[in-house]
């Protein structure tokens, strides 16, 4: 795949994955073993129809669109805040589902706070909300050959737009060290996988400022992660949760189908545990891989990929 494939098969891969998710969202995993997600479904938890995205979509285009001009924290939050007061980058001019610490950071940014300091920085701030929408940047970190303190930086001042905690920081350092090396075609997707994760780690474990946060990664830091029992993963919304449960249906899988249904099928927060694995599957597996059903079921299908041409 050249680059301009696999952007489009990383947007369409995370926002397929949020489709899924969408209608099946908060439904517990033992509601979803009795009735398993196997296809596209409708309606459900948002009284949506099929193929429709989230926030968490919506978001990610935002970023997307924002990087064809470079990077600047200001447009950013200005394509945050056409979304959620605008109802721009939606499937159907609707904005639903809206995490509470990305609506106070763009409360903020509307009045008047920078844009580096608009994210919530408490620990009660560490919901998905900057993991499920950063995965644009690891193109264009990757187009600029960013040296790899420059993309952790640089990662961590993304996530604090809304999510300025280190351990959200961290998540998406993490989530974006493993998206560069999975667009850089490694020889198999888990070893693209464990060589971002180790990168992350040297990295983490260099640095006093994120010294009392690392622990809360231990499990993904740890070779044997892959092995962990299902019981044992969560899927909320918690950002470690999503993140851990996300890799872990990647490592357990070997198609992106396969992939997105097993973390759509782990319950609770569906939708933003599909797109964060639906995200790196796409970069991998490619367009192709994703079921054209699937695909063509996606609310504004052609728009979503005239923006990953942009960039």
């Amino acid at each position: 795949m050249n680059m301009k494939e696999k952007i489009v098969s990383s947007i369409i891969g995370l926002c397929v994955g949020d489709a899924l998710g969408v209608p099946v969202e908060f439904e517990s995993r033992e509601t979803l073993q009795r009735n398993p997600v196997t296809d596209m479904r409708g309606y459900g938890t948002h009284n949506q129809p099929p193929g429709t995205w989230s926030d968490d979509t919506s978001m990610t285009l935002c970023l997307l669109d924002s990087l064809k001009n470079g990077l600047n924290y200001t447009d950013i939050m200005c394509k945050y805040l056409s979304w959620i007061e605008k109802a721009e980058y939606t499937p159907h001019g609707e904005v639903f589902d809206v995490g509470i610490t990305t609506r106070k950071a763009l409360s903020r940014f509307a009045n008047g706070t920078e844009p580096l300091k608009c994210g919530g920085d408490s620990e009660y701030d560490n919901g998905n909300g900057s993991l499920m929408r950063i995965l644009p940047l690891a193109f264009y970190l990757n187009s600029a050959r960013t040296e790899y303190d420059d993309l952790f930086e640089i990662t961590h001042n993304v996530s604090a737009l809304t999510h300025a905690h280190n351990r959200s920081k961290i998540a998406c350092g993490i989530y974006i060290s493993v998206a560069v090396n999975l667009i850089n075609r490694p020889e198999n997707i888990k070893i693209g996988i464990y060589d971002g994760i180790k990168k992350a780690k040297e990295y983490y474990e260099s640095k006093k400022e994120y010294a009392d946060e690392t622990k809360h990664y231990g499990r993904i830091f740890n070779d044997k992660f892959i092995s962990l029992p299902h019981e044992e993963i969560e899927s909320d919304g918690y950002v470690v949760d999503t993140l851990e449960a996300a890799i872990w249906c990647l490592l357990n899988t070997d198609s992106y189908k396969s992939c997105v249904l097993k973390a759509v099928n782990l319950g609770e927060d569906t939708d933003t545990v599909a797109a964060v694995a639906g995200g790196l599957a796409g970069i991998y597996y490619g367009l192709d891989n994703i079921p054209v059903k699937w695909v063509n079921q996606i609310a504004r299908l052609d728009y979503i990929k005239d923006l990953c041409e942009r960039l």
